[in-house]
């Protein structure tokens, strides 16, 4: 497939430019192009979007979402790249199920994140070599925290990203669940080195220890869902099952903490978190229903339309792309320049829409966001130098 891009601001650079892809391939950045192509004036051309935390459930959980109707909804969000968590049945700690879910992504960019330890629950580490020269970007135990400490340490001496679910267990629910476990897990980075990303950060007093952190100098960074900077918790929706996820909706005074923090950098990622459940199971009492909701068609959206006060759509562009790229050590994804692969995420910065989700391409057609009128879209999304058209 050969096309031309043209009258395209390319954000990260602040300027106008036709872009010609051949073959998946970016031949040619200029001021002007001789030859007609899709043109872009009026809208945003930025590296594809990234989203280095989402669950796509297969296998095992089929019915919840499928790898492809996984990508499908993250294309028609925007996103070129995505990096799905190990909590599958069976989980992704082996081979054999690395290898079964990259089979499913065909000429998709799927970057997995594998098990730390076996099934999620033992101390028994995977086999982080093999699974890495296989695929695998970085370790989690998503959904678990690894709540013995020894593991966690000789887990991080091998050297590879491990990203956190930081949570005590006999705490859950609460606030204090969150940041007394990220305070442990900081005495340990600072004790023992590694590299070190903290999930779904939620709390005000979460973002001050991990802001004193970097401060410190530990190599520590952080993500972010939209639900925790535009979401909080009411008496209504705490007993909606629909806002059920972990960590939890949290105060207002929590909300604008995370909103700073993703203005001061103390947060560097915004990531979906994207995990689809059936209607049936949401629907259940709020102690029996299961915790997640789906985030890849609604994330870029959100962002841009609650964030635009206080940040530049630039610095809110590279919480989706360059952040986790560098934190992921991917940085030339979704670069655009001569000789890269074509992953490309057009916006639209005006286009006004309201969520329905019925337009879903995920299998999870129902969203907390339901109804909210948003301002700015991903109107198309290049893969790796395929054009698609994301409807609205």
């Amino acid at each position: 497939m050969k096309f031309i891009l043209k009258n395209a601001h390319i954000i990260e650079k602040n300027e106008l430019c036709d872009v010609r892809i051949e073959n998946g391939i970016i031949t040619e950045l200029s001021k002007h192009i001789k030859a007609n192509g899709i043109d872009l004036a009026g809208k945003i051309l930025s590296k594809g979007l990234l989203d280095m935390h989402c669950h796509l459930r297969e296998p095992g959980f089929e019915y919840k979402e499928t790898i492809k109707t996984g990508i499908e909804s993250a294309i028609n969000g925007g996103y070129c790249a995505i990096c799905p968590m190990a909590n599958t049945n069976p989980a992704n700690d082996n081979l054999e199920t690395l290898n079964f879910i990259l089979s499913k992504a065909k000429n998709y960019n799927l970057f997995p994140i594998c098990a730390v330890t076996k099934n999620l629950t033992s101390n028994q580490l995977t086999d982080f070599d093999t699974l890495k020269k296989s695929g695998a970007i970085a370790f989690s135990n998503d959904g678990k925290p690894i709540e013995n400490h020894q593991t966690l340490i000789e887990a991080l001496k091998r050297g590879n990203l491990i990203i956190s679910h930081a949570e005590i267990i006999s705490l859950r629910g609460n606030a204090q669940s969150e940041y007394e476990a990220i305070k442990e897990e900081i005495e340990i980075i600072r004790k023992n080195g590694g590299k070190y990303h903290f999930a779904h950060i939620s709390t005000k007093e979460s973002t001050n220890l991990i802001r004193k952190a970097k401060q410190e100098g530990l190599n520590i960074t952080c993500e972010t869902a939209p639900h925790y900077f535009v979401l909080k918790q009411t008496t209504e929706n705490s007993r909606n099952s629909i806002y059920k996820v972990n960590p939890p909706l949290r105060t207002e005074e929590d909300r604008l903490a995370i909103i700073e923090g993703l203005k001061d950098g103390t947060i560097d990622v915004i990531a979906t978190d994207h995990a689809p459940h059936t209607l049936v199971e949401k629907k259940k009492s709020y102690s029996d229903a299961p915790m997640g909701i789906v985030g890849f068609e609604t994330a870029l959206g959100i962002a841009l339309t609650y964030l635009g006060n206080f940040m530049s759509i630039s610095e809110i562009l590279k919480k989706f792309t360059t952040n986790p790229t560098k934190i992921l050590g991917i940085s030339n994804f979704g670069k655009i320049e001569i000789g890269n692969k074509a992953n490309l995420t057009i916006i639209d910065p005006n286009y006004k829409w309201t969520i329905q989700g019925k337009n879903f391409k995920s299998k999870c057609k129902f969203t907390p966001f339901e109804g909210i009128q948003l301002t700015g879209k991903s109107i198309m999304t290049i893969v790796n130098g395929e054009i698609y058209d994301n409807k609205s």
